[in-house]
Formats: C-alpha cells, sequence, structure tokens
C-alpha cells in the first residue's frame, strides 16, 4: 500500500533541502556578500549619502531592481539545469507529490535566500534613524517592494531554468528576460512616445512599479502585478516540468485539458491587472503624515464648495524625461480631490498641443504658454515646447500652477539631479483656498459670519467731540445703517457715552485700557471716541484712520473679516528701510523677497510704514523683519497694534551679519523695541549662541586642476547656524511641530521673565540642543584647522537656550499712564502757536490720539531671535548646503501666521516635502565611523548567518549518527 504524501510535508523538505544545497555551496555565502557589498557601496559611495544630505534610504533602494536582476537570474540558473543535467529530473517526474510542490519548494528556498540578504542591510534604516528624522513609512514599503520584485524575478529565473540544460544560457536568458521588463517602464524607453503611451509602458515595467512603491504608496494594483508576475512564470514553469512527462501514446486530451488550464490561469492572473488599473482607492499611503493622500484639510475646504469647482492639468504628450515620470502622480492625486469633492469637483486631463482651442483657450484665458525643454534621444537634441500646468477655477475665479510651483529640484552632484512633486497637494489646496476666498468676498460679507456681532462706539456727547469727529459721527452711522441692512438683523449697534456714566468709563478702561482723547498736550477738551466690534467674548477695535467713508469702511470690513471663515488675511511686514542700508548700524540692506512670496500666495502681504504712528487698520498681523532704529512713534505703533488685540511676529536680535563676497562681520544692530520687548517679559541676551548641532556654510574654493581653476562649494562645520532638530521643536504646538528642522543664523538666547508673564501662557517654540554656548565675539568668520574641523570650540558653559517664543494673553501698554506721542508735543505747539492761531482749518487737521492701557485676551506676541534666519541670502546659503530650496524658515512664519488667524488647514500639510528631512552637520571623521561601522555589520551578519548553518549542519549529523549508532 502506498504511502500517504503530504504535500505540505513535501514543500517543506524540498525548500529545507534547497536551502542545505545553497548554504553548503559558495553560492549562498557569495550571493549574500555581493548584495550586501553592492547596496552599501551603492548607497554611500554611488548616491553619495552623506553628500546628499537627506534622511532617507532611498539609495538603498536605487540599484535595487537592477541589482536583483543579475542576482535572481545567478542564484536560479542552476536549481533545474543542475537536475536535468544530472539526471535527477527524471526522478521528481515520477514522484507521488504533484509538481508544483517541488517548484513551490525550490521557489520558496531562493525567497529565504533574498529574506536573509534584505535582514543584513537593516543596519542601514537604523543608522539613518539615528543620524537623522527618518520616516519609516518608505522604508517598509520599500522592503515590501523589494521582496515582491525579487520574488518575480525569482520565478522568472526558475521557469528559464526549467527550458534549458546550460546553466549560463540560463542565466543569460533570465538577466535578458527581466531586463526586458524593467527597462520597458524607464524614461529611456518612454521618452520616445507620448505621455498616455508612456504610461502604459510605465505600467507594465517592474522598475516603475518598484518606484511607486519605494516612494511611499502602496497600491494594491502594484502589489498584484508582481505577484501575477510569480503566479504567470510558476504556472508556466509546472506547465513546463508536466509536459516532460508526457509520452506519445498519452492521451491528447489531456495534453489539451493542461494547456487550455495554464492558459485559462495565465489569463486571469494578467487580465485581473487591467480589471484592478480601474480602481483608484485601493492603495494606502505609509508616508509621515500621509505625503500622498489627501489630509482632512483638504476635505474641509472642499466641503465649503458652494459651486462646481473645475481642476483641469494641461500635459503634454512630449515633455523633459525628468518631468514625464510626474505626470500620472500628479494625474492620480487630482482624481483624488474629485473623489473627496463628491460631485462638486470636475477634473479633465488634456494636451493643449493637440487641441488649437484647448490651447487658445489656454494661452488667453489663463495665461499658460509653453516651456522650451532641451531634450535629446540617441541621435540628435531639439527643443519642446511642453505643458506641465494645472487650473483650478472656482466660478469666475482661477489659479494656475506652472511646473515651478509644482517641483522640487535638488542637485546631487553636478550634472546629477533629482526632480519630484514638491508638495502637490498643499499648492492644489492654497489655489483651492485662494478661488475660494475670492469668490466668497464678492458676495455677502454676514454669510461667512456665524453668529451675531456686536457694534459698540463708545463717544462723547456732540458738544465735547472736536468739530471733525463731529461730522465723522455721522459718516460712522451712514455706513453702519447699510452694513445692518446687509447682516439682517445679526449686527446689533449701540452708541454709550462714557462722560454720562463714570462705570462705564471705569470698565473701559480696566478692561480695555480706553483713556479720555485729546487734541493736544495742554487742551483742556477730552473726549472718547472708540469703537468696538465683538462676536461674544472675542473683540476687536476699528481704528479712527484718516476718518473719511471710505477708510472707516474698509476697516469695518476688515474687522468683520476677522470673525468670518473664507476671506484672505492681510499681513502687514515692517522690514528695514533703505535709509539704514549703510546708516549708523553699519549693517548691508536684508532681502525678503522669498518670504514675501511664499506668503503671498497664500495672503496679501503689504509693506507698511508705521511712521505715522499707526497699522493699517485692514492688517491682521504685523510682522517685524530685522526692525532697525525704530522711533518712539513707531514703537507706539507696534504697541496699540498688540493692545487692539493683534499678533506681532518679530525676528530681532542685537547683532545682524554684514556679508560680502569676500568678507563676513558680525555688528551690533538696533531694533529699537529692546526695552519694549523687555517690558513685557522678553529680553534678548547680548550675545550669539554656538551649538555643536550646526548647519553648514557653504564657502566657495578655488583650486588648480591641470592647469584650470575650478571653483566648488566646500560645507564647513559652522556653530553659528544653530540646527535645530525636534527635539528643539516644540512638538505640542502646531506652529512647530510639523517642521523637521530649523537653521537660525547668528541667534541670540531669550529670556523670559516669569513674573511679567502672569497671567499670560507662554509656549516655548525653538530652543538650541545641550551642547549649545554662549560667545561674546563677533569674529564670526568660518574657520577649520588643518584637519578639516572646526576652531570653534565652547568657551562657556553648555546649555539649551531659548531661541523662539510665544506669549500670549492680556498686556499692559508700553506708554500707559503717558502721553501719546502722536499728540503734538508742547514746545511745538508754543512754537507754531502765533501761526495757528484763530485758524479754523487746524482745528480741523489735529491729530486726535490716545493711549489703549490694556489688550484683551486675543493679544500675542511671537518673537524669534535672529535678524538673519529670514534673509534671502542665508536662506540661499542654506539651500546651497543642501543642495534645494530651502523653505524652513519661512514655513515657520506661515505656520506662526496660520495659528494668529485660527487657520489651520494648510498648516498641517505645509511642511511636507521629499527634501526637507536634512541630516545634522558631521565631521568627515563621524561619517567615515557611521560608514565603515554598516560594512563591519554587514560582515559580521553573514559571519553570524554562516555560524548557525554551521550548528544547524553538526546538530543534524550528530542527529544522524546516534541514530546509526542505535
Amino acid at each position: 500500500m502506498q504511502p500517504s504524501y503530504s504535500t505540505y510535508s513535501a514543500i517543506k523538505r524540498i525548500a529545507t533541502k534547497e536551502t542545505t544545497l545553497f548554504f553548503s555551496s559558495p553560492i549562498a555565502y557569495l550571493f549574500l556578500a555581493t548584495f550586501a557589498a553592492i547596496t552599501l557601496f551603492a548607497f554611500f559611495w554611488g548616491e553619495a549619502f552623506f553628500a546628499r544630505n537627506i534622511a532617507d534610504v532611498r539609495p538603498l533602494f536605487e540599484w535595487i531592481p537592477v541589482l536583483l536582476i543579475f542576482l535572481s537570474g545567478t542564484l536560479t540558473m542552476k536549481l533545474w539545469s543542475e537536475e536535468r543535467r544530472a539526471g535527477t529530473l527524471e526522478h521528481i517526474l515520477t514522484q507521488p507529490a504533484p509538481l508544483w510542490s517541488f517548484v513551490l519548494g525550490k521557489f520558496l528556498g531562493c525567497l529565504l535566500l533574498l529574506g536573509i540578504a534584505l535582514l543584513i542591510t537593516l543596519p542601514l534604516p537604523v543608522t539613518v534613524s539615528i543620524l537623522g528624522d527618518l520616516d519609516w513609512g518608505p522604508v517598509f514599503a520599500g522592503y515590501m517592494a523589494t521582496f515582491l520584485l525579487g520574488a518575480a524575478y525569482l520565478s522568472i529565473g526558475l521557469f528559464v531554468s526549467a527550458r534549458s540544460e546550460n546553466q549560463i544560457v540560463s542565466l543569460i536568458s533570465a538577466v535578458t528576460l527581466c531586463g526586458l521588463l524593467y527597462i520597458i517602464g524607464t524614461p529611456s524607453v518612454t521618452t520616445f512616445f507620448g505621455t498616455q503611451m508612456g504610461e502604459w509602458l510605465r505600467l507594465l515595467g517592474t522598475g516603475s512599479r518598484f518606484d511607486a512603491i519605494e516612494r511611499g504608496v502602496v497600491d494594491f494594483r502594484d502589489l498584484y502585478y508582481y505577484l501575477s508576475i510569480v503566479a504567470v512564470f510558476l504556472v508556466l514553469n509546472v506547465y513546463v516540468l508536466e509536459k516532460e512527462r508526457w509520452a506519445n501514446h498519452s492521451s491528447a486530451s489531456h495534453h489539451k485539458r493542461w494547456t487550455a488550464l495554464t492558459g485559462l490561469l495565465i489569463a486571469n492572473a494578467l487580465g485581473a491587472n487591467l480589471w484592478l488599473g480601474q480602481l483608484t482607492v485601493l492603495r494606502a499611503d505609509v508616508t509621515a503624515g500621509n505625503q500622498y493622500s489627501i489630509s482632512d484639510a483638504t476635505t474641509n475646504y472642499l466641503n465649503q464648495l458652494q459651486e462646481p469647482l473645475l481642476i483641469r492639468g494641461y500635459f503634454s504628450s512630449k515633455t523633459h524625461p525628468l518631468l514625464a515620470p510626474l505626470v500620472p502622480q500628479l494625474r492620480d492625486l487630482i482624481q483624488e480631490y474629485e473623489i473627496a469633492g463628491k460631485g462638486k469637483v470636475r477634473v479633465e486631463i488634456v494636451d493643449p498641443v493637440s487641441d488649437p482651442d484647448v490651447e487658445k483657450e489656454a494661452n488667453q484665458k489663463f495665461g499658460i504658454q509653453p516651456v522650451p525643454f532641451q531634450v535629446a534621444d540617441r541621435y540628435e537634441a531639439s527643443i519642446v515646447s511642453s505643458y506641465f500646468n494645472v487650473v483650478v477655477q472656482y466660478a469666475d475665479e482661477h489659479q494656475m500652477l506652472g511646473f515651478r510651483d509644482l517641483i522640487e529640484v535638488k542637485s546631487n552632484t553636478e550634472g546629477d539631479i533629482d526632480v519630484q512633486l514638491r508638495n502637490p497637494e498643499h499648492d492644489m489646496t492654497r489655489a483651492v483656498k485662494k478661488v475660494l476666498n475670492a469668490y466668497q468676498a464678492g458676495g455677502n460679507l454676514f454669510d461667512t459670519v456665524k453668529g451675531d456681532l456686536a457694534f459698540t462706539a463708545y463717544v462723547s456727547d456732540d458738544s465735547k467731540l472736536p468739530e471733525q469727529l463731529t461730522s465723522f459721527k455721522e459718516t460712522v452711522n451712514q455706513v453702519l445703517s447699510r452694513f445692518q441692512s446687509d447682516a439682517d438683523g445679526r449686527l446689533t449697534v449701540s452708541f454709550i457715552d462714557p462722560d454720562a456714566d463714570q462705570t462705564v468709563a471705569q470698565q473701559i478702561a480696566t478692561d480695555y485700557g480706553f483713556q479720555p482723547l485729546t487734541t493736544s498736550l495742554f487742551s483742556d477738551q477730552s473726549f472718547y471716541f472708540y469703537l468696538t466690534l465683538a462676536k461674544g467674548e472675542q473683540i476687536v477695535q476699528i481704528p479712527l484712520g484718516d476718518m473719511t467713508q471710505s477708510t472707516f469702511e474698509r476697516d469695518l470690513e476688515a474687522g468683520i473679516k476677522r470673525f468670518a471663515s473664507g476671506f484672505t488675511k492681510t499681513v502687514a511686514l515692517v522690514t528695514p528701510t533703505a535709509d539704514y542700508a549703510y546708516g549708523q548700524y553699519g549693517n548691508s540692506s536684508k532681502q525678503f523677497r522669498q518670504l514675501e512670496e511664499f506668503l503671498g500666495a497664500e495672503l496679501n502681504v503689504r509693506r507698511e510704514d508705521i511712521s505715522d504712528g499707526s497699522v493699517s487698520g485692514d492688517a491682521d498681523v504685523l510682522v517685524l523683519a530685522a526692525p532697525q532704529g525704530l522711533t518712539e512713534t513707531e514703537v507706539f505703533a507696534v504697541d496699540q497694534f498688540l493692545m487692539q488685540g493683534g499678533t506681532i511676529i518679530a525676528a530681532t536680535s542685537p547683532f545682524s551679519a554684514n556679508l560680502s563676497s569676500s568678507s563676513l562681520s558680525l555688528q551690533p544692530h538696533g531694533s529699537g523695541l529692546e526695552k519694549w520687548l523687555e517690558y513685557h517679559g522678553l529680553t534678548i541676551g547680548e550675545q550669539v549662541v554656538l551649538d555643536k548641532q550646526n548647519a553648514a556654510f557653504p564657502v566657495p574654493v578655488t583650486r588648480n586642476v591641470g592647469g584650470f581653476q575650478l571653483q566648488e562649494m566646500r560645507m564647513l562645520d559652522y556653530p553659528y547656524f544653530v540646527d535645530i532638530r525636534k527635539d528643539g521643536l516644540n512638538q505640542d504646538n502646531v506652529i512647530s511641530a510639523d517642521l523637521p528642522q530649523l537653521t537660525m543664523a547668528w541667534a541670540s538666547p531669550i529670556t523670559v521673565d516669569q513674573e511679567a508673564q502672569q497671567g499670560r501662557e507662554v509656549i516655548r517654540l525653538a530652543q538650541s540642543s545641550e551642547r549649545s554656548w554662549l560667545s561674546e565675539s563677533l569674529n564670526v568668520m568660518p574657520s577649520v584647522s588643518n584637519n578639516g574641523v572646526s576652531t570653534f570650540e565652547p568657551d562657556s558653559q553648555q546649555s539649551s537656550h531659548l531661541l523662539g517664543v510665544m506669549t500670549q494673553g492680556r498686556f499692559d501698554s508700553y506708554f500707559a499712564g503717558q502721553s501719546s506721542p502722536l499728540v503734538v508735543s508742547e514746545q511745538d505747539n508754543e512754537a507754531s502757536a502765533e501761526e495757528v492761531a484763530g485758524d479754523e482749518q487746524s482745528q480741523r487737521d489735529a491729530v486726535i490720539s490716545s493711549v489703549i492701557e490694556r489688550s484683551p485676551e486675543s493679544a500675542r506676541i511671537i518673537l524669534f531671535s535672529s535678524n538673519d534666519f529670514l534673509d534671502d541670502q542665508i536662506n540661499r546659503m542654506a539651500g546651497a548646503a543642501t543642495g534645494s530650496e530651502y523653505l524652513n524658515a519661512v514655513q515657520l512664519i506661515a505656520n506662526s501666521l496660520d495659528y494668529a488667524f485660527e487657520d489651520t488647514g494648510l498648516l498641517s500639510i505645509r511642511s511636507r516635502g521629499h527634501f526637507n528631512r536634512t541630516l545634522p552637520s558631521m565631521e568627515r571623521d563621524s561619517q567615515l565611523f557611521w560608514e565603515y561601522l554598516n560594512y563591519i555589520l554587514a560582515a559580521l551578519s553573514i559571519v553570524m548567518v554562516a555560524l548557525v548553518q554551521t550548528y544547524k549542519r553538526k546538530r543534524k549529523q550528530r542527529a544522524y549518527f546516534q541514530l546509526l549508532a542505535n
């Protein structure tokens, strides 16, 4: 009687046998050593990991699709060929176990070896996670993609081996077939075709599918693609072996059934790819923050749509090879907007070159022009005018995004650049937000306000008011009547005379700091004229401005918009004036164009002149970027803006850098805000912070090579560029939580007076590492020893220092108890008294001002202690060090603005990006340590595998000898 035969046991025994055979010969160790050596060399040398300066492991997977082609062919070339050559194939064909168990057993044995090879590379991502902020999602996805890709190549190699008796022929055939599947989806092939055909080819390529998973998007369609390849070639392997069993006298119908069944299985395996290709929801974004997925913030904006939103992608069939792979990624994201819009979003993907009418509309209506790119093939170079644009249209409003708005470029080495979509969801959602805000701004203002508003005017009787305020009061009433009509009962208006009720006068003085107004220091005439707008406990003051109807309407609308949603906010930006370019402070004029452009993409950014002692009434936030020599009047404008419940964002310190092509110096910088900040409990020290954890300083170095002068950038360790990582960025506050890194240049320490902050909330936003120290020296030139090591060494106690802080709550005015600086001084009045006596015009033009002595709870100061970290020149230097555009500093300010506006929608997705997870600055010795450590760990892992296999073999031998002894 024939004994029962367990298929599972057969598969296990065959897999164990193949594994044992692998490790009993040099093949397995040669495979492991070659795999580890090539991956490590490609990681540290081929892709220049440390020079690349990105905390990811993409270089680990960069060459794996090509490497596996050769290694898989080498591993499988003898599995069936050797059986055929040695004559053992006939023995296998006569076994009672099904042939697929032998095929599967050999396949699993190869997979085990591949899995061990991948485990040997695990120290690499562990090293990167120790050095920087590694996103583990793409790492796990990359290993899964590598395992599946390897499985596909192994199945191909097994099939080819079963068809040949010669191992070399098997190797060449397997490499050729796997290579064709890989190269068919690469840009070297797809660039010969249009966008649609190129996309189909990329779907067929094993390498292009690998790239999709490795970047952190696990699409079930890609996983099934690899599994289908495995299934197809394993089935073909079984079919080929089964044909070996057939004899001439075998039933022809049996052959046909086998052929039909094999064809059916292959057709179903491949056909399922076409069916799954129609499904776009079978994907998982495993990146930190779901970088490639629609966020809740985007969904919230799409839920506000009242009209259909059109998103149209203009993509040419022929474009630059570096842009072509980005088209399907961007198209998939646009289609996700359509899904998230639930019928409110319409998506169109068009090629303007193929349709003259579409191209004409793109040129004339949206201002889209083709961009010329130089492309080259094997025979010639040519210029191709290509479209790579996205238009977001909502009613009559539209926003256009070009390729410069959508892509992110990193220069690795000369002539080697990496191009990726920078942060497409942020860019597109920002466009959606802008068209939505513009559309809502054209409608009824009160439709965007939830709840009722109360306008309260604290105004004295007409008999006490100057003539100009009497007429202005009538203007206020007229404008309010029109606004009440539009509000449909949601705006209440009340006029209160504090002179008639001292309780009210005391209350507004206590709650809001409202004091009686005067027209001059020696005037006996005092009165009240304060205009406020409130919703619940939140209150804003409407400034008097120039007391014209148009200005009051603008300021009132601005006040209402502070309680509304869906309006573009206004930022008042104060920067050093040209008068101080080479003035008494000796500093060169700074430029903040990158800051303006970045903020201007989402907000209304306006350069503000506060020399008149006031901030424009429609300004929602005041940003002071390296303020310089502010007068008392200008400080008063800043102070009163805070007292009105506004937010002040200041970037200032006692020092500022002066850079030129040949020198670098640090000089004293007087902002004029020192005493004002100190009064509010924030003191910036007269020292500069240096940190062992720092960013590199790029220095151009000229070398003589064969008589030619070559200039290259050398990165020097520079402690004045404080590198703040997640441990120094407040992870509990949205301003800094999602920021991967921040470089603070020539920053000074901030000291918070806790007694002065009583009743207010103080939040530490950014601080240096525990290895930082303070210095009073102004000698900041980069300096290194002969060994290339920085000569800056701690000369004082090392500890963490506060470099960014926010305080919010009630503030008392710096000018409390004083007369307003805007009121004409007594001396000036005496000098001009005779000239203006009896002049009615002077009475009408008299300055009306007072000091608001206390702010509401909504007031806020956000302080960063560096004049230079927002400067264009410094950000260009930081970009040169990383090889890409540096945006972290301006993103920090944008996050602060969103926090102030209580609009954190874009904040959660703003800091996404491929190239912003940078490595900390390391000396050459440290880099060599980590590199050699990985080589050593890989070698030890292979030795460990060898020891385990030796132990298992000896244990098996002992068991065998013991069995013989018994």
